[in-house]
């Protein structure tokens, strides 16, 4: 029955009138109704950003239940900084953490550290440990009273009386389960795990047999906790032994040596171009002294590593301007020998004499480091001269210096400097050009996008607006999402995230905008459309709207249109009409559920919110059903995601 009809029968105009306010009264209350159950309040708050992290440590950091993941909830704060910043700087080596942390900066592990330390929660029951009477007898012995013949101290020296651990950085041992703590040390005794010298762990349990770290693990993960399990407090003066675990020790700082040759002014613009071309990114090894070298980058050939640019005679020492000149110029060492192209010869030969002899400069003024880096371990005939000849010969062509700008507009000055920056110093063509069997391109400053080798994150292509293309964006946006690592609902990731974490975000506004002009006026292409669906049975879509409930929609909200904080950013980004989730390869929806992580910390965005990785809790069929999900709901129209698919992309050779 329509309302006209409700008012019909009613012929005093009062009465109509009634009517009619009562029916508007009461369609006004139901508007103001939600349709649907609001979405919670979002609370932007330290808890929330590091999600990422309970993922594998347990609700709260109350460790993960099979124990490989340990209880961070509790310790103290100096400890966790400090195996965060292990694991930032190569001290510790697991992947998955090190690509959770790698982003964030000392500030950020900080503060994510007393975060965790803060937190009081009971402690469970410690497990049912099989372990023989004469084992618990012997780890009694090592844990309370050590061992004087092997020179090995009691654990209660350094870890508290209680063994729960003494302020401001030494963690508790109880609590902990048995595999965990014979997988620590373990990784001690090996050098998987190290510390700022002097590493007292690695020297104590290399003096332990196999027997004894049994024992001790065994009496340890057998005992209860105290009622008080909190980290005792002791004066460092207190402790017994002079350990870098302990106290967060940093490396001793190396001396500068004055610039060779070369005035002030010119170091500094060489600094700054070497920061355009993210170059320390490539020859620094994990934690190790910048531009010291020493760095793998695993290709399909085997893995290159980066060369030493310090002043030492491992590095640059002999090296003239000239000499580095033609290296980046023409792709020729010092000593005649042809460079291998995953140094990128066919963007550097673009840089002019002028900026070239700047960077040269700087690395001049570098304190001198004599380690030498690996040599290549290339297959044959990739290891060869005569093999790069031929590359060179098909590949590469010596570049020219940029035309003048003589009376150009500001405009053209910045599309000038724009398409220099993309072309040289900033190597974009490095990722975001296609690569045939040779990892070449017949234009090698293409950015029509492709799969980065063996890393099995897709460039997108820059020219197609459907891919990364920027031809419909505001220059100001670009600008912000180079400067911040996001821009609007947008938000860099993967290898992006690195480009921007050490090198965009420090880029002087000018530039940014150069590039970004240059970057909007590209050509356009159009999109090849959807890739065929595999051909296989694949997933139903009720699985992948189950699992995205379950796993996704408390952050990206059940219609994917994201979450926003207070002040109106996106933390966690919409997948509703994202690009980045309809593009025709999965591979980087895959990298992201499967390994998670942090955004870029920028001044723009220092505190980003994390993503749970789902690598060890997701099965391939299960990533495959979400991402169908996410790429086939809310207008997103782009083919399903089949495990076979997810399981090629899950055996790269980085994982």
């Amino acid at each position: 029955m329509t309302l006209l009809n409700l008012l019909r029968p009613l012929s005093h105009p009062f009465s109509r009138a009634r009517l009619l306010a009562c029916v508007v009264s009461t369609l006004l209350c139901c508007l103001a109704l939600p349709a649907v159950a609001a979405a919670p309040v979002f609370e932007d708050t330290l808890a929330q950003r590091v999600l990422a992290c309970t993922a594998c440590h347990g609700a709260q950091g109350r460790a993960a239940p099979d124990g490989y993941y340990p209880r961070i909830a509790g310790k103290p704060a100096g400890y966790l900084y400090n195996q965060l910043a292990n694991f930032h700087d190569g001290r510790r080596n697991y992947r998955l953490m090190t690509q959770m942390v790698e982003p964030l900066t000392e500030r950020y592990l900080r503060e994510i550290a007393e975060h965790f330390a803060a937190l009081d929660l009971p402690y469970p029951a410690p497990a049912p440990v099989l372990v023989t009477a004469q084992e618990l007898q012997r780890g009694e012995q090592l844990a309370l009273r050590g061992d004087a013949a092997r020179q090995v101290p009691a654990c209660v020296k350094c870890h508290g009386a209680a063994l729960t651990g003494v302020q401001p950085s030494t963690p508790g041992l109880l609590g902990l389960p048995r595999d965990y703590l014979n997988a620590q040390m373990g990784a001690w005794r090996n050098g998987q795990r190290k510390a700022h010298a002097p590493d007292c762990m690695a020297t104590i349990t290399r003096r332990l047999s196999e027997s004894d770290v049994s024992a001790v693990s065994g009496w340890l993960a057998s005992q209860r906790l105290p009622a008080n399990p909190k980290p005792a407090w002791a004066l460092p003066a207190a402790l017994p032994l002079d350990c870098g675990s302990a106290y967060g020790a940093s490396p001793a700082s190396t001396p500068v040596s004055p610039a060779a040759a070369a005035d002030n002014a010119t170091v500094a613009r060489g600094r700054y171009l070497a920061t355009l071309g993210n170059c320390e990114l490539c020859h620094t090894l994990r934690g190790g002294v910048p531009y010291s070298g020493g760095r793998g980058i695993v290709t399909p050939f085997g893995t290159v590593f980066g060369s030493n640019l310090t002043p030492s005679a491992a590095g640059l020492g002999a090296w003239s301007a000239d000499d580095f000149w033609r290296a980046l110029h023409q792709g020729q060492s010092r000593d005649g020998r042809w460079l291998v192209p995953a140094f990128p010869i066919n963007n550097t030969t673009h840089i002019t004499r002028a900026d070239s002899d700047a960077i040269y400069a700087y690395l001049r003024s570098l304190a001198p480091d004599g380690r030498a880096a690996p040599a290549h371990q290339l297959r044959w005939p990739y290891n060869t001269q005569l093999a790069l000849r031929v590359w060179r010969a098909l590949y590469f062509e010596e570049g020219n210096a940029p035309a003048p700008t003589g009376n150009a507009t500001q405009s053209d000055t910045d599309l000038q400097r724009g398409a220099y920056l993309v072309r040289s110093l900033a190597h974009c063509s490095a990722c975001h050009a296609q690569r045939n069997a040779l990892g070449a391109n017949r234009n090698m400053l293409d950015l029509a996008g492709g799969l980065i080798p063996l890393q099995n994150w897709y460039a997108p292509s820059l020219a197609n607006p459907a891919e990364a293309g920027l031809q419909d964006w505001a220059v100001e946006d670009i600008v912000t999402l180079f400067q911040s690592g996001r821009a609007g609902a947008a938000q860099v990731s993967g290898p992006m995230a690195d480009v921007v974490q050490h090198s965009t975000q420090h880029w002087r506004a000018a530039d940014l905008r150069a590039m970004a002009v240059y970057l909007q006026q590209l050509p356009r292409t159009a999109s090849p459309g959807p890739a065929p669906a595999a051909a296989m049975a694949m997933p139903a879509p009720a699985a992948g709207a189950k699992l995205f409930e379950k796993h996704c929609a408390d952050c990206h909200g059940k219609e994917g249109q994201g979450r926003r904080t207070a002040d109106g950013r996106f933390a966690y980004p919409p997948l509703a009409g994202n690009r980045a989730v309809t593009l025709a390869s999965p591979a980087n929806l895959v990298q992201i559920v499967m390994d998670g992580g942090f955004g870029p910390v920028t001044p723009g965005h220092p505190r980003p919110f994390g993503m749970p990785p789902f690598v060890l809790t997701l099965s391939d069929s299960e990533i495959a059903a979400i991402l169908t999900h996410l790429r086939t709901q809310w207008g997103n129209q782009a083919a399903p995601v089949s495990a076979l698919e997810v399981q090629q992309l899950r055996g790269s050779g980085m994982r």
